[in-house]
């Protein structure tokens, strides 16, 4: 999942990329620009809950360990908590559960302080094994 390959299209169109942190952690960047634009100088909520579905799907896959399989949301709340800024936008998620058929996910997003996050979402996903 660090190379992208599982993004969808829409995550390309918003220049969403993977990468790991010093502590090894996979995370997602999505870069502030006309794609991800909203009102004047902020992101657009779509946007922001987005990136907060790849970082979801990217630690579902990664919790998977390689096993292949197909990933669907069924349930997604996502929390706005503060204005997302003209500026890279950050995002990383746990799986607090991985069953056989549903995954559960907790996924935040931030900008310059982590302590600070500007969304946050609770998922729950389908898995289809192959």
């Amino acid at each position: 999942m660090p190379d992208g390959q599982h993004l969808p299209p829409y995550a390309r169109f918003l220049g969403v990329t993977a990468r790991r942190s010093d502590e090894g952690e996979l995370q997602f960047v999505m870069p502030f620009g006309d794609a991800v634009l909203g009102r004047p100088g902020f992101l657009h909520g779509g946007a922001i809950a987005g990136l907060l579905e790849f970082a979801a799907m990217g630690a579902i896959y990664e919790a998977l360990d390689g096993a292949e399989a197909q990933v669907k949301p069924v349930n997604v709340t996502v929390s706005f908590l503060r204005g997302g800024t003209s500026q890279e936008t950050f995002a990383a998620a746990t799986v607090t559960r991985l069953g056989k058929r549903v995954a559960n996910v907790e996924a935040h997003a931030w900008q310059q302080d982590r302590a600070k996050p500007i969304a946050s979402a609770q998922m729950n996903m389908l898995l289809k094994r192959d």
